[in-house]
């Protein structure tokens, strides 16, 4: 796996993946930036979201589980002093389906944390980890309209 960042101006970087996909970002203005991409931060705190949702996803496919939406939501802590690590990062994941077992959601949440999501595992060498699990019930949910 290959990926650079590219200065272009001010603060801001073109990022690249080997994969051929290019993403902008830059800094806040009181650092130099002009606020036209995300922050470096910000990237890491969404590939740890699209890691750990990926995961979930296949997880309970694989499980044969009707699973129709995953959206993971983060908020996280930082230190105060350089480096300005994660300290605490709570995952919110909000699974939708038909019928939806709770057990495989949370085992499949639990997969991924534990074992699979190696942007987890990674972040929670330094981070204080922890989520929650909602499970939207299509059915219900068609019923209700």
């Amino acid at each position: 796996m290959k990926a650079r960042a590219k200065w272009v101006e001010g603060m801001a970087f073109m990022g690249e993946a080997g994969s051929g996909h290019a993403v902008i970002m830059d800094g806040a203005p009181e650092y130099g930036g002009r606020n036209l991409g995300i922050r470096p931060m910000e990237m890491l705190l969404i590939g740890l979201a699209g890691c750990t949702g990926f995961d979930v996803v296949q997880i309970l496919k694989k499980g044969r589980e009707p699973v129709t939406g995953c959206e993971v939501e983060v908020e996280a802590e930082r230190a105060t002093e350089d480096p300005k690590v994660f300290t605490k990062i709570h995952l919110a994941y909000r699974i939708s389906g038909r019928g939806l077992s709770p057990a495989k959601a949370e085992r499949a949440v639990s997969l991924s944390k534990e074992k699979y999501c190696s942007a987890s595992i990674m972040l929670g060498a330094t981070a204080e980890m922890s989520y929650a699990i909602e499970i939207v019930d299509d059915l219900q949910k068609v019923a209700a309209e």
